[in-house]
């Protein structure tokens, strides 16, 4: 299922601050993004209404699979790139906003074209 780019960067959040922090509640979201507590708290709900999270009694946002499946492509994504921009010499502050950018319009056999070719590059990706 297709959704907002907007959508894609809270999904992308609750996984990375999940997987830094143990939890993640809306109040976390709007700091690592800025934004204020009530844009977050009306995003959470329709997260919430389309299947992607779930909110725990004690605040706390669990990813549902659709939501997961979701995040951990965009995180795959964005780790990939941002390594490939800092490769070719771009600093990693720009690099990984660049690739917070490209990340949601890539399609995905280019993407896999990219990642194919740095697989083949030790030390680029990691892998």
């Amino acid at each position: 299922m297709k959704i907002q780019q907007s959508a894609e960067n809270y999904l992308e959040t609750i996984y990375m601050l999940t997987n830094t922090k143990g939890s993640c509640r809306s109040v976390d979201i709007a700091k690592e993004l800025g934004f204020s507590k009530p844009s977050v708290s009306v995003a959470m709900k329709n997260l919430r209404e389309n299947g992607y999270i779930d909110v725990m009694g004690d605040g706390n946002i669990v990813l549902l699979e659709p939501g997961k499946k979701i995040a951990t492509i965009l995180y795959e994504r964005h780790t990939i790139l941002t390594k490939c921009l800092v490769a070719i010499g771009v600093p990693e502050t720009i690099a990984s906003e660049d690739a917070c950018k490209i990340e949601h319009i890539i399609s995905e056999e280019t993407f896999e074209a990219i990642k194919k070719s740095l697989e083949n590059h030790k030390g680029i990706i990691g892998e």
